[in-house]
């Protein structure tokens, strides 16, 4: 214990310090070092007290970006201290708040998002893509050769080939292929074409929904749409480029067999894809979601709606609006456009009608409907954007751990009645500890978390239930 305590006193640029071993476990007890000193002081006092770094009672962290740069200088276990210290909590959506809002340069109307488990994010607006790193700090912007961005996700860091800035992929519906963007090097690596030699229109073919891989292995999922409306989910390479596969195809003729607006990879269900599309009418909602084998190109389970065999035919037209898969909990959760109820169904135990309907003791749940609804399952919690605003589903209890959807189910308003009043969520995006949104008619990105202050009042407090 002696020895984790010893005092280091340091020289920083002609300014002295004192801390201890404990705080500064790679320097030796003597040393001086030609670094900034107002720097070395900021991440002195994050190491002491990590949990100032979010409070609002302490001066922020005018350039968080430069810290952790700085901090590189100093070894790998303090630039990862730091980068703790920086990161907000675990994000409880009951107990998030408006933490900034991030603002391009230029047309800050987003129209894609991708954030990354570290809580870094990119965002698409027109034809531009925008860096920011796990700290939020703005790190580049690439303006690339489309006019508008509309699909964007990016290549996990294992197959970014020691890149700092991610390889971002995105789509367009005003233009052909599937693109891939190196951000360090603002460079753009190439497109992949859905490409049939007895159909040369597919060529022209434009992406709708874009799965990242999930492991080194495994390909990236991207659903092309022709102009006749013909559709189909390609397996690409990403390393190569190469198309080594296709599933799904279908002709676009009707609902049933619409170019898929969600595609998700599902490697705790066996590598399963999941694909879902939804269109909205003047007689309300449509849609069909769909689970494949992309190693037989086989589909394993289908349901549409309005239609299928429902044992409630209460419920017969109020069709999901939003549909999003969770693949660590293995459950699909949707909301339907006309009551605005949130239903989940055990991706294990498919069936004609797998759904259970959460409900809790607020019978004012699925207040607002769910036209526009959109639906994101994260860490356990589920987010609805509704014109009403932004509720999240978090499980209280589960009595039988091997169910999906039993239990006691609490939700809350995330956002209050004037955030709710300027606009409508039409994009959600979770990274990190963050929650990305979008709202119609609003420049820009809102980023909610948990700060260290309110998550440390609700462990004095706990709710009554």
């Amino acid at each position: 214990m002696e020895t984790e305590q010893r005092r280091v006193e340091v020289n920083v640029g002609g300014r002295h310090f004192e801390t201890t071993t404990q705080t500064l476990p790679v320097l030796p007890t003597t040393t001086f070092l030609d670094r900034d000193p107002s720097l070395f002081s900021d991440l002195l006092s994050l190491l002491r007290s990590p949990s100032s770094s979010s409070s609002s009672t302490t001066s922020p962290i005018s350039n968080p970006s430069r810290l952790i740069q700085e901090a590189s200088h100093y070894g790998l276990p303090i630039q990862s201290r730091l980068r703790s210290a920086l990161s907000p909590p675990p994000l409880l959506g009951f107990d998030a708040s408006l933490s900034t809002t991030l603002l391009p340069a230029s047309d800050p109307f987003a129209t894609a998002l991708s954030a990354a488990p570290d809580g870094s994010l990119c965002l698409a607006h027109a034809g531009v893509i925008s860096s920011y790193d796990s700290t939020l700090a703005y790190s580049c912007s690439l303006r690339t050769h489309l006019d508008r961005i509309t699909s964007l996700s990016r290549l996990p860091c294992f197959l970014s080939h020691d890149s700092p800035l991610p390889v971002a992929v995105v789509g367009s519906l005003d233009h052909p292929g599937l693109h891939l963007y190196d951000l360090s090097k603002g460079a753009h690596l190439g497109t992949v074409f859905w490409s049939d030699p007895s159909d040369t229109r597919l060529y022209k073919a434009w992406v709708a929904a874009i799965a990242p891989p999930s492991s080194a292995s495994s390909p990236l999922f991207a659903a092309f749409e022709a102009a006749h409306r013909e559709n189909c989910i390609l397996c690409v390479d990403p390393t190569t480029l190469q198309v080594t596969g296709e599933i799904g195809r279908q002709s676009g003729i009707a609902a049933k067999s619409a170019a898929p607006n969600r595609v998700l990879h599902l490697p705790e269900l066996g590598g399963l894809v999941f694909m879902s599309s939804v269109s909205a009418g003047p007689f309300g909602y449509s849609g069909y979601m769909r689970l494949w084998d992309p190693r037989s190109g086989d589909p394993v389970w289908e349901t549409s709606e309005p239609g299928g065999r429902s044992r409630n035919s209460s419920r017969f037209g109020d069709s999901f609006a939003d549909v999003d898969a969770d693949g660590e909990q293995l459950a699909l959760y949707k909301v339907c456009w006309k009551s605005g109820d949130v239903g989940v169904a055990d991706l294990r135990k498919l069936s004609d009608d797998p759904w259970i309907y959460l409900s809790d003791s607020d019978a004012a749940a699925g207040a607002g409907g769910g036209v526009s609804g959109i639906v994101h399952c994260y860490k356990g919690q589920v987010f609805v954007g509704r014109q009403s605003g932004v509720e999240v589903w978090s499980q209280l209890d589960n009595a039988e751990p091997e169910s999906v959807g039993g239990g006691r189910w609490r939700r809350n308003w995330m956002d209050g009645e004037e955030e709710a009043k300027k606009g409508f969520v039409r994009q959600m995006e979770a990274g990190g500890d963050r929650l990305f949104l979008c709202r119609q008619g609003l420049d820009g990105v809102q980023v909610w978390q948990t700060s260290r202050s309110s998550r440390q009042v609700s462990l004095l407090c706990p709710s009554s239930s």
